[in-house]
């Protein structure tokens, strides 16, 4: 076995990491690199710098090889991993942005909470410098939600200064607060169109306010909210089109996995037997080089001895020419059949050192069936529509545009949205005694602690806060949207015409097809004859000459006619097995004719 095949990668479907399951989710799998060396199967054909190749071989090899299967390979797994992304949901996940905690604290915690809480802010002192949304990636259409649950997590620490000019409320003309922001949440979407949310957050405080008489302090606070969209964005249907038109474009995939199998194949066939073609007519043109060499050499004996005279040597001389131009002519095109065929079975082409300098022989000679025995027509076409994939892949196209439409249906009704939250509250710190105002002010009891009482005031639900909203949006004239469905529903209307079209093709090509294979044969039929009368006409032009009743000239003449004779059928059997293999793909049956394993196709190792 080659090196370069034993070392290559048996599979190349994407390998989880080995981790532990929490982490294997956020290690990105191993796509194993691509197998450029070729199978075992390519260098057991060769001998002595000859491939002696069977039509079952090369259809092995290419099965084995041939870049354009490899490649349609990764397409059911690039669809399989397009099915996960879409059961995923939502697009891409947005970054929450630690800036909008940066120095942020609680409603009704320290100074500034305080005034916040009362609806008093002093200038340039806002309890939440920067404001911030997490940033995310539009698509066209209703957004799926994101299915896969999200856990966030943000940590700000932060060190602020802020002026209070006026400090009676502050008792210092500069507030420093040095705060502690923790902020988590777990949010799941739902194909119906709706959201949860639960998030937890914890401001901790510490400033130099003398008037604070809870300092430090912290203030949790846990809350859940739930949304969903209706009419625009809202549905299960709507919401799954991409998740149900990934897992039709899975389907799909090994359709057009198996339509590339078929082409590949029918691309063997033609250049095997083409070469086969080739092969035959050089040894045609061989013969007739050799006969036209000695014929020109007895000429030239029989001038010499004066039994003929000088002149006659023209017309031997260009036979002679023209059929070793011929031969040329004839050697080039097996060279280029040849390399045509090695690139069709080795995934090096010609640069492969096995195929270099080989030379491919085939071994199965072209063959015509005394009789055609065809179904009729109607049977063909039937059997055309069943098997054909290519056929098959436009029918699951067009089935998933039906349900990716849904998007623009829906595009067309107003957005709504109906939610709701609910939240729990606390805040405990560290009781201070302040005199303010001549007098001796504590905090409340309650509220002296630390972010255990907090939370105690959170589970039992002291300070609970509910709402509910309800919104709409509607586009007047909504101009864009019904473009949108518009456009998206006369182009569907222009698949549907295409694959009715070529449905209708199918029992033209199957007739084309019928029609060429018995013009082919009748044509091969005549050719055969009429070849094997022009070898009875020259060998008897031959002997008249050997006899000295011919002249040269009408050797020549004969050789020639025999020559393009020879050509005739060699053509009329080429078009023939070019018909048969034509009709093979187009009623579906080359596959199974030429007994290809879809399975030893899909791994690249054939039995």
């Amino acid at each position: 076995m080659p090196l370069g095949w034993a070392q290559q990668a048996s599979s190349i479907a994407p390998v989880a990491p080995h981790a532990p399951a929490i982490l294997r989710p956020y290690l990105a799998p191993e796509v194993p690199p691509v197998r450029l060396a070729n199978s075992p199967r390519l260098s057991e054909t060769v001998r002595a710098g000859t491939i002696y190749l069977t039509l079952q071989d090369a259809i092995a090899l290419a099965l084995e090889n041939n870049i354009d299967i490899e490649v349609a390979r990764y397409n059911p797994l690039i669809s399989e991993w397009n099915v996960t992304r879409s059961q995923a949901g939502g697009t891409l996940p947005g970054v929450p942005s630690n800036a909008s905690q940066a120095g942020s604290v609680a409603a009704g915690q320290g100074v500034a909470g305080s005034q916040q809480a009362a609806g008093v802010s002093a200038p340039g002192t806002s309890s939440s410098h920067v404001q911030s949304t997490n940033a995310t990636v539009s698509q066209i259409g209703p957004v799926t939600p994101t299915l896969d649950p999200i856990i966030q997590e943000a940590s700000t620490f932060s060190h602020t200064t802020s002026l209070y000019p006026d400090s009676a409320a502050s008792g210092t003309p500069y507030l420093v607060d040095a705060t502690r922001a923790h902020t988590a949440s777990i949010q799941e979407g739902f194909l119906t169109g709706g959201t949860v949310t639960l998030t937890y957050s914890d401001h901790y405080l510490n400033e130099n306010s003398p008037t604070d008489v809870l300092n430090p302090t912290s203030a949790p606070s846990l809350s859940i909210s739930a949304q969903q969209y209706l009419l625009n964005s809202g549905g299960v249907a709507v919401n799954a089109r991409f998740i149900t038109v990934a897992k039709m474009n899975r389907d799909a995939s090994d359709l057009a996995f198996q339509t590339t199998v078929t082409s590949v194949v029918s691309q063997v066939l033609n250049a095997y037997y083409a070469l086969q073609a080739a092969g035959e007519d050089v040894k045609a043109k061989r013969s007739a080089a050799e006969t036209a060499t000695t014929f020109l050499a007895n000429v030239k004996e029989q001038v010499r001895i004066g039994s003929l005279a000088p002149s006659e040597t023209i017309n031997a001389e260009s036979l002679a020419i023209t059929a070793q131009q011929a031969l040329v002519d004839s050697e080039t095109t097996l060279k280029q059949q040849e390399i045509q065929l090695k690139n069709l079975l080795s995934r090096n082409g010609t640069a492969d050192p096995v195929l270099a300098g080989a030379r491919i022989l085939p071994v199965d000679p072209i063959r015509i069936p005394e009789h055609d025995d065809f179904p009729p027509l109607e049977e063909l076409v039937k059997q055309a529509l069943a098997n054909r994939t290519d056929l098959a892949s436009e029918r699951e196209s067009e089935a998933a545009a039906v349900v990716n439409n849904l998007g623009t249906r829906n595009g067309v009704l107003p957005f709504a949205v109906v939610g709701g939250s609910e939240s729990q509250a606390g805040i405990a710190g560290t009781g201070k005694t302040v005199i303010f105002n001549g007098q001796a002010v504590t905090p409340n009891p309650y509220f002296v602690g630390g972010i255990g009482t907090a939370l105690g005031q959170v589970f039992r639900r002291d300070f609970p806060s509910e709402s509910i909203y309800g919104g709409y949006e509607m586009a007047f004239r909504n101009r864009a949207a019904l473009a949108d469905y518009a456009v998206d529903q006369l182009q569907f209307r222009q698949t549907q015409l295409t694959t009715r079209k070529d449905l209708n093709q199918v029992q033209v090509d199957v007739q084309n097809y019928l029609i060429a294979l018995r013009q082919a044969r009748a044509r091969y039929d005549a050719a055969v004859r009429n070849r094997t009368l022009q070898e009875q006409l020259y060998t008897s032009e031959r002997r008249r000459f050997e006899l000295g009743a011919s002249i040269p000239y009408n050797v020549t003449q004969q050789q020639r006619d025999l020559m393009t004779a020879q050509n005739s059928e060699m053509a009329a059997l080429v078009a023939y097995v070019t018909a048969r293999i034509g009709l093979d793909r187009t009623t579906g049956a080359i596959l199974s004719a030429n007994h290809v394993s879809l399975g030893e196709a899909r791994q690249g190792k054939v039995k």
